[in-house]
């Protein structure tokens, strides 16, 4: 008898979602656009830098949360553009206060501005007292499988590795290392920076990802809205395909058709 997964729900900190997708709300042209790309992407839960974007701490200007309705939305707050964990517990707090005590935190903490990659120590450090302070952390990390096991154990709710470096569209760099943070997880494993287009996000899904999170890949698209949507049918494609468990690769070609009862 074949082995068949059998899918689970995603949820996260107690609510189930329909949708693997998560988005993020920078870098697109307008606010009209950000809404309209949002919307294609059937996203639920959105992501938005406490730093770059206004959600109510600057009165008198546009605030995102106009257009991406908490209502409708699951937000996300991260902390883009902390460089250490002062800083990111700092702008945590900073989100839970202009959210009336919302929880749901993405973790992130670079180390410098080249890269972007992230400072796993003062990630560590970061989401030790965020986790003591009764947020519900996920949290941006390397793909190193050991950080994201100690991410875990130290109470974080899902671990989201770089498959590449943050809006570089380069795709899954490191499907090893990914699948063994997979093999390992106690957590859903989000697979967070570095996909570049539909095929990315459908492999990362096909992995065992529960979900991918993107932001450059639909809105530096050239047609954010259509490539929001294409995004959509990739997350579905992938997990099905996960689901459904892939072929086995053969060295040789092996006929469609059996071979029995040829006429000769």
């Amino acid at each position: 008898m074949s082995h068949v997964r059998s899918d689970k729900p995603f949820t996260l900190a107690g609510r189930t979602y329909q949708s693997r997708l998560l988005v993020g709300t920078g870098k697109y042209k307008d606010l009209d656009e950000t809404r309209t790309a949002i919307e294609a992407s059937g996203a639920e839960i959105v992501t938005v830098a406490v730093r770059r974007t206004n959600i109510g701490q600057n009165p008198g200007e546009p605030n995102l949360l106009d257009v991406i309705s908490p209502d409708r939305y699951t937000i996300l707050p991260n902390t883009a553009g902390c460089y250490d964990a002062a800083e990111a517990v700092r702008t945590c707090r900073l989100a839970r206060e202009l959210l009336d005590g919302h929880k749901l935190v993405k973790l992130e903490v670079l180390a410098d501005d080249k890269t972007l990659f992230p400072n796993v120590i003062e990630t560590l450090k970061a989401a030790e007292v965020l986790v003591k302070d009764g947020f519900d952390v996920m949290v941006y990390t390397s793909d190193d499988p050991i950080i994201a096991r100690q991410l875990a154990e130290m109470g974080c709710i899902a671990v989201m590795p770089l498959a590449g470096l943050i809006g570089t569209g380069l795709g899954i760099c490191n499907p090893y290392n990914l699948r063994i943070i997979l093999e390992e997880a106690k957590v859903p494993v989000l697979v967070d920076a570095g996909v570049g287009t539909a095929s990315d996000a459908t492999i990362a899904m096909e992995m065992g990802c529960e979900a991918v999170l993107m932001n450059s890949a639909i809105a530096h698209a050239q047609n954010p809205v259509m490539m929001a949507e294409a995004m959509k049918y990739a997350i579905e494609a992938g997990r099905l395909a996960y689901l459904a468990g892939r072929m086995p690769k053969k060295l040789y070609a092996s006929a469609s058709s059996p071979l029995e009862g040829l006429i000769r």
